[in-house]
C-alpha cells in the first residue's frame, strides 16, 4: 500500500463552476474529480508549452536547415552527374 498525502484546502468556486461539478460527481468524489480535472489541466499547459519550444526552436533554425539542404542537394547533384 503507497502513502500518499493529502492535505485539506478551502476554495471558492462560481456558483455555475460548482453546479457544473455537482451534476458530474456526487458530493463525495469532489476531492477526486477536481484533483483528476487538475493534473490533467496541467499536463495539457505542459504539452502546449512544449509544442510552442519546438515550434519556436524549428523557426529559428529554419534558414540553417534551408542551406544546409541546398548544399547536399546541391552535392548529391554532382555525384549522380
Amino acid at each position: 500500500m503507497c502513502n500518499i498525502m493529502v492535505q485539506r484546502i478551502n476554495i471558492t468556486l462560481k456558483s455555475e463552476t460548482l453546479e457544473l461539478l455537482e451534476r458530474q460527481v456526487n458530493k463525495g468524489e469532489r476531492s477526486q474529480f477536481i484533483d483528476q480535472a487538475i493534473q490533467h489541466y496541467i499536463a495539457q499547459l505542459h504539452k502546449e508549452t512544449l509544442r510552442q519550444q519546438v515550434k519556436a526552436g524549428a523557426i529559428h533554425r529554419a534558414k540553417r536547415d534551408e542551406n544546409l539542404t541546398q548544399e547536399w542537394f546541391a552535392l548529391e547533384n554532382e555525384t549522380w552527374q
